[in-house]
C-alpha cells in the first residue's frame, strides 16, 4: 500500500482523461468530479477474480459518492482471454457487476499502456506515484478533487479497513 500522505496534487488533471467503455463508447472523466474513484485492473481467470464480488458490494452501497472502474487487461499470464462483450457477460453473470467496465487494454508500462494507467503510474502526471500494477486487481484511489490518494496491491481486499478508511465508508453488509 502506498498513500499520498503529503497530499501532493497532480501535475496533469485527472478530469482531462478519457477511456473507452467496454461497449466502445467514450467515457469522459469530467463526469467523475466530486466523487471518489477506485480504478482496478482486472482479469477473469485470476485467483483474485472473486474480488469482483467485493467491488460490486462496495459500489452498490456507496455509488452516490464512489465510482469503481474496472480495466480488464491481459498483462499477467494471459488471464483475460475474453473479448470485451464476453468479459461484460462473465462479470454480470458471475458477480452481478454493475460498475463501469472499460475496454480491455494494457495497464503495464510500455508503448501500449492505456492513458489512464499512464496517469496513475507516472509521478510526472499524478504528482507522486510511479507504482505500476504488479498483478491483476491492483487498486488506485482518486479523491473527489482528482488527486491520487493511494495504491493498493492485489492482495488488499476492496473491503479492507485500509481502503474503507480512505474512502470513509462503512463495510457493506
Amino acid at each position: 500500500m502506498l498513500v499520498n500522505n503529503k497530499k501532493v496534487t497532480s501535475l496533469e488533471p485527472f478530469y482531462s482523461l478519457h477511456a473507452a467503455k467496454n461497449n466502445g463508447k467514450d467515457f469522459s472523466f469530467v463526469s467523475l468530479r466530486g466523487k471518489k474513484v477506485l480504478l482496478v485492473n482486472t482479469a477473469s481467470d485470476c485467483g483474485f477474480t472473486p474480488q469482483y464480488d467485493e467491488l460490486e458490494k462496495l459500489y452498490e452501497e456507496n455509488s452516490d459518492k464512489l465510482v469503481i472502474m474496472g480495466f480488464p487487461a491481459n498483462d499477467f499470464k494471459e488471464q483475460e482471454k475474453r473479448s470485451d462483450e464476453e468479459i461484460a457477460t462473465f462479470c454480470k453473470i458471475n458477480f452481478g457487476v454493475t460498475f463501469p467496465l472499460m475496454k480491455k487494454s494494457s495497464v503495464i508500462k510500455g508503448g501500449v499502456q492505456n492513458d489512464v494507467f499512464k496517469w496513475l503510474t507516472d509521478k510526472k502526471k499524478n504528482g507522486w506515484n510511479d507504482q505500476p500494477p504488479i498483478w491483476n486487481f491492483c487498486k488506485y484511489l482518486v479523491d473527489e478533487n482528482g488527486t491520487l490518494k493511494a495504491y493498493f496491491g492485489p492482495s488488499v481486499s476492496p473491503l479492507s479497513a485500509e481502503i474503507l478508511n480512505l474512502i470513509k465508508v462503512k463495510k457493506p453488509a
